[in-house]
């Protein structure tokens, strides 16, 4: 399998996406951030004074889901049709886990939408945490699935 967005002088392009079927594509990205207690039971009862922490990061993370191709050169602009951010909370390892489901009907995927989404979204769990725990940890993010399009994994 040969990269695509590599032109034949080895020069970084934008794929061609011209020919392409027009489907419905999903993709779903997930991540975590571990805590200290404090951040957590600040995130739990919804008291960290810059206010509710996982409703300011799931609209954070939509809004990063839809500005992606500002971010990554060669993503192309895609009018989603859907993003959704779930979290998962795990009071014994303090660590939430961040869902980012992005969907469009279109000609080529939403994969990096779904993985920009779901980092923002921790990217901001940690900015609104910060002055309790400055050890937090952001990781684990990786795409879960993919549907429509050539290439599809669950």
């Amino acid at each position: 399998m040969s990269l695509t967005h590599f032109d034949e002088n080895g020069k970084a392009v934008m794929v061609d996406v011209t020919d392409k079927d027009v489907t419905v594509r999903t993709a779903r990205a997930t991540g975590k951030i571990t805590v200290n207690q404090a951040g957590y039971q600040a995130i739990e009862t919804g008291t960290a004074k810059k206010g509710d922490v996982l409703a300011v990061a799931a609209t954070a993370g939509i809004m990063a889901a839809k500005k992606t191709a500002d971010l990554l050169p060669m993503c192309h602009i895609l009018p989603l049709t859907n993003c959704r951010i779930e979290f998962e909370k795990d009071s014994e390892k303090r660590e939430i886990h961040c869902y980012c489901t992005v969907k469009v009907t279109g000609k080529t995927g939403v994969e990096m939408e779904a993985l920009t989404g779901a980092s923002v979204a921790l990217l901001t769990i940690y900015d609104m945490c910060k002055a309790l725990d400055k050890h937090m940890k952001i990781g684990e993010i990786y795409l879960l699935d993919k549907t429509g399009g050539k290439s599809q994994f669950k």
